[in-house]
């Protein structure tokens, strides 16, 4: 049990959980993500390699496509409506989640289902049975919604809804435990509720810490661009690792990289009393998490190419050329946000904006500082765009 406790925040009740796994069958063990996004980060590894520990130890992992809910939005954690996505967006990001969910996952023992299954068919006979399973106040216990009624920001019926429909989801697929970050806490225990309403024994809640984005301070997000993706390239995966805080590597060594938590703890008490460098550590961790998902010679490589970059300051010998000045070129010029999506180093003219604010954008080593730069087409081709101090393109 150790081993499924491992890195874990909360177990609701404990004493459930203990008598659960005690019954001598493999327990039904759900996870929930909506595809809003279209990369798996490790943010979302974090729960989805704890449900590949279910796995191991020869329990069923149910993993809840969210192709319904996603239309919704999940409130958790908002301090304003989130927009809604088509469902066209939706089953986009769904296909392309799926291949990178098998990284973690073991495809062949993994029960895959879509909520769109069961909570599209529901009448309003059903949905009105659904909200009479809770109440306002108990709603108004979450506390984002209830910061948002006391600040008088408007919280939509249909977010009152959501974690109603994720409760939905346990009732569907009978799960015994849900699994999710600790901003799913009150969602998953509202599954509770509506497992007891449907004359089911309630699922524990297990809850799993949240990840900080490469800022240090926010939940990692695709949105915030503080992102790590397990499918990026190696050495653009060990970069941006080296970029986090020392006070970090503890729990991305745990987290991220799945060390044992003896380990971990060994490393930061190291760390703490001086014993261990955190460079040394940083390097550690960046390696135990893109060998996770490349291979050791890859985070080898990895590492070899991010000491001939930053203490050599050389531009690598095998930067890949981008095609990609005829395509953006408007009355022979370059809109920056634009090159940088076009280029791959950034999903969005938003995310390129904040990357070159933050001083992360070069072009044949000089910093570019202005977000909303015209470049000249003619001046670019030839030469080489930098994001970060991993990834380069020579532009053409």
């Amino acid at each position: 049990m150790s081993r499924l406790l491992s890195g874990s925040a909360e177990v609701i009740p404990q004493d459930e959980f203990e008598a659960k796994l005690a019954l001598g069958r493999p327990l039904r063990v759900k996870l929930g993500l909506d595809p809003t996004a279209p990369a798996v980060t490790l943010g979302w590894a974090v729960v989805l390699r704890k449900l590949r520990h279910f796995q191991q130890a020869g329990h069923t992992a149910v993993l809840i496509v969210g192709d319904f809910t996603a239309r919704v939005g999940d409130p958790s954690g908002k301090t304003e409506t989130r927009p809604r996505l088509s469902k066209e967006v939706v089953q986009g990001h769904a296909d392309r989640l799926l291949d990178q969910f098998w990284r973690i996952l073991d495809r062949e023992v993994t029960e895959v289902r879509y909520n769109s299954e069961w909570l599209e068919p529901m009448d309003m006979e059903d949905v009105l049975r659904m909200t009479a399973a809770t109440t306002v106040a108990r709603m108004l216990e979450r506390d984002d919604f209830a910061r948002r009624y006391a600040d008088g920001r408007p919280i939509s019926v249909m977010e009152f809804m959501y974690p109603l429909l994720q409760g939905m989801d346990s009732v569907a697929v009978e799960a015994d435990v849900e699994l999710g970050g600790t901003d799913q806490k009150f969602n998953l225990l509202m599954g509770r509720e509506l497992q007891r309403d449907h004359g089911q024994e309630p699922q524990v809640a297990f809850t799993m810490p949240l990840l900080e984005g490469l800022d240090g301070v926010q939940k990692m997000s695709q949105s915030l661009g503080n992102y790590v993706g397990i499918t990026e390239a190696p050495e653009e995966m060990f970069g941006k690792l080296m970029s986090l805080p020392d006070d970090l590597i503890g729990k991305y060594l745990l987290l991220g990289a799945d060390l044992p938590p003896e380990g971990v703890a060994a490393v930061e008490a190291g760390l703490s009393d001086g014993s261990l460098h955190p460079n040394g550590q940083k390097r550690r961790m960046a390696r135990a998490v893109v060998a996770l998902y490349h291979g050791d010679e890859a985070a080898r490589e990895a590492e070899e190419r991010f000491d001939l970059v930053h203490r050599q300051h050389a531009v690598p010998d095998d930067v890949p050329e981008a095609k990609v000045v005829d395509a953006v070129a408007r009355d022979g010029m370059v809109w920056l946000p634009r090159l940088l999506a076009e280029v791959g180093f950034a999903t969005s003219n938003s995310e390129a904006k904040r990357l070159v604010e933050q001083g992360g954008v070069r072009l044949d080593g000089e910093v570019l500082a202005d977000p909303v730069a015209e470049l000249g087409a003619e001046d670019l081709r030839g030469r080489v765009l930098q994001a970060g101090s991993h990834r380069f393109v020579r532009l053409a």
